[in-house]
């Protein structure tokens, strides 16, 4: 057998297993940057519903409490703006999405979804909070209307 086919035979199968790792390496990573991405287009979404269910919370909790429920408190005011401010930085997180994602890294995406997590994760207790002050309130609306229906 001639050693120059030998060889060249052996270079051409180095090169195709490097062209297939490479090619292996390339899907890979292009499978956990669409992953990176739904994970922060989901965090986003799941971010926006919990600002808007803290919202509303709010308001039912600042309608509940307050004599009349047309004219806002100043405290129910100073929460608007904190929700409206949460989501104004949520929809400048989404154009950054749009508009930066397709040449971010990996890292700065990975950032991104790091930063969402964390303020969701500073979001829950207070959602929390709300949820049983709201059961709370309601509560003890019930037993003020059960003690006025008995007078």
């Amino acid at each position: 057998m001639n050693p120059y086919l030998t060889l060249g035979t052996a270079a051409l199968l180095v090169l195709l297993i490097a062209l297939l790792g490479a090619v292996w390496l390339l899907r890979r990573r292009q499978a956990q940057r669409g992953a990176s991405l739904r994970g922060l287009l989901d965090l986003a979404d799941r971010l926006e519903a919990d600002l808007k269910t803290c919202r509303s919370g709010l308001q039912q909790a600042h309608a509940v409490m307050s004599l009349n429920p047309d004219l806002p408190a100043a405290s129910e005011q100073d929460a608007q703006h904190a929700i409206d401010a949460g989501l104004r930085g949520l929809l400048q997180q989404r154009l950054w999405i749009r508009d930066r994602s397709p040449q971010a890294s990996q890292r700065e995406l990975d950032e991104a979804a790091a930063s969402m997590r964390s303020t969701r994760d500073r979001l829950q207790p207070l959602l929390q909070a709300l949820t049983q002050a709201q059961s709370d309130l309601n509560s003890a609306m019930r037993e003020h209307i059960r003690r006025d229906s008995d007078t």
